[in-house]
């Protein structure tokens, strides 16, 4: 137990390592039973608010504790108060993944404690990136000319994506800003009304405003349509606007269609504009070779960003950003004070240039373990198979009278509604049925799916995408809303 050393002693230390060995051991074993038995937990956590909170000392302790009655606690009070995106009936948002090697990649990384923001600080967490990020690249078929660099999420991704965009289009905006310019028009970025609410975030963050967003209509498949886009970058020239990007998305959050990324890159080769694509969750179907073309014309774009996080069994957080243009990158974020200043500047790689964070962590290793466990055939296999669980959920879905397709199933994702045959509903009675269906199912604790909206219609959303998911679990979820539905 840990205890105050006496005055004049030594200062305290670490758990003691045969102590860390023992805990050790207890942790594998029990995460190894929980990845194999994710299911003996409701998916969705049945907590109310406050629960967690009020079960915890408002204080932390004045003694240390021992690890037992930390575990303890964990087991009683935090496990309840999880939702397992673990568990194969996790049909929710994006399904994702943390793979056993992942894990094992994510303890490996914690122990080591590396921080990656020069080369010398860590040799090997920083070529490993380059090292990894390049397998992926070529998996996915996109050109040597892409540069990587790992970011937390596509959030973050896209928004360095939007800096760098903005690095060209500014005359010395990193010394000056934007604030107060009179040579400086409004700027103008644009995605379509599928696009990833990130982008609204990252185009306020950045200091360009929300009114600087403008989102162009999509066709009856939820894509951009390229020409509301060319429409829309003409009237904005004549009204005194300067456009500045446009971001493609290759798998929309809600429906995961895929915008005409080669019309789009045609447009912004013409229009001088940085084009950035955001395949956060779809880039990864390039990998299988009867969906290669998901990211046809995505090398012409200036940056993509993929999240393996999202569809490649890597452990939260990852997310894989390229671009054909690091230089701009770097142009917009290397800056070195004296204490970090090296001999070697001219000839290594320093992660922190490439962007707002000068701390990095080593994610790269878990992306490279996993890659090298799975192996690009068992990659291939896994998401061949997602791909299948969604078809096959589509298909009931579309031999049920009862039952409607909201939108194409291009991977692993279904839109659907119950929309009960022989009864006139209304749009507001259609959601309140619906909505009422999804409460009732994600109750059952069996599985746990999400909503968006298409069209202005309510519409149930079920994600395939964990490693663990089988037919089975699928069958579950569509007999479950049978049931809720009263059908």
């Amino acid at each position: 137990m840990p205890s105050t050393p006496p005055a004049g002693g030594p200062p305290p230390g670490d758990m003691d390592p045969e102590d860390f060995r023992r805990q050790g051991h207890r942790l594998v074993d029990w995460i190894a039973d929980y990845l194999a038995h994710a299911e003996r937990y409701p998916v969705l956590a049945q907590v109310a608010p406050g629960d967690i909170r009020n079960a915890l000392p408002r204080q932390a302790p004045e003694q240390g504790e021992p690890f037992d009655a930390i575990f303890a606690d964990f087991e009683r009070v935090l496990v309840p108060g999880l939702t397992h995106w673990n568990h194969p009936g996790f049909f929710a948002y994006f399904a994702i993944t943390g793979s056993g090697p992942g894990v094992l990649a994510e303890f490996l990384s914690a122990a080591l404690n590396q921080q990656a923001m020069l080369w010398r600080t860590s040799p090997a967490a920083t070529e490993l990136e380059e090292v990894a990020l390049g397998w992926l690249r070529r998996l996915m078929g996109l050109p040597d000319t892409f540069e990587g660099v790992i970011y937390d999420t596509a959030s973050v991704s896209t928004m360095h994506a939007l800096i760098a965009a903005r690095e060209v289009a500014v005359p010395q905006v990193r010394q000056r800003g934007l604030a107060g310019r009179a040579d400086l028009p409004r700027l103008r970025v644009y995605c379509s009304e599928q696009t990833h609410s990130s982008i609204d975030k990252a185009v306020i963050a950045i200091g360009l405003g929300h009114d600087s967003l403008r989102k162009i209509p999509c066709d009856g498949h939820f894509r951009m349509r390229p020409d509301a886009l060319r429409d829309a970058i003409a009237e904005d020239r004549a009204a005194g606007w300067q456009p500045m990007a446009v971001v493609a998305t290759v798998g929309t959050t809600s429906t995961t269609s895929v915008d005409p990324v080669p019309a789009i890159a045609d447009i912004c080769e013409a229009e001088r504009l940085w084009l950035h694509v955001d395949a956060a969750y779809a880039g990864v179907a390039a990998i299988l070779p009867d969906h290669r073309e998901v990211l046809a014309g995505a090398d012409r774009a200036d940056s993509l960003v993929v999240n393996p996080h999202k569809w490649l069994f890597t452990p939260f957080d990852l997310s894989a950003f390229f671009c054909r243009r690091m230089d701009i990158v770097r142009a917009a974020f290397a800056l070195t004070p004296e204490y970090l200043k090296t001999t070697d500047a001219a000839t290594v790689r320093n992660l922190m240039d490439t962007g707002v964070q000068l701390g990095r962590r080593f994610r790269a290793l878990k992306l490279w373990m996993i890659l090298r466990y799975f192996g690009a055939d068992g990659i291939r296999v896994r998401l061949a198979e997602h791909i299948r669980l969604a078809q096959l959920f589509a298909g009931w879905v579309d031999a049920d009278s009862d039952f409607e397709r909201l939108a194409p199933v291009p991977f692993s994702v279904v839109c659907f509604r119950v929309k009960p045959a022989g009864r006139a509903l209304s749009e507001a009675d259609l959601e309140a049925l619906n909505a009422r269906i999804l409460d009732e199912v994600n109750r059952t604790g069996e599985i746990f799916i999400s909503h968006t909206r298409l069209d202005g219609r309510y519409a149930l959303r079920l994600a395939v995408g964990h490693l663990r998911t089988t037919e089975t679990h699928v069958r579950r979820a569509w007999a479950l809303t049978r049931e809720k539905a009263g059908i």
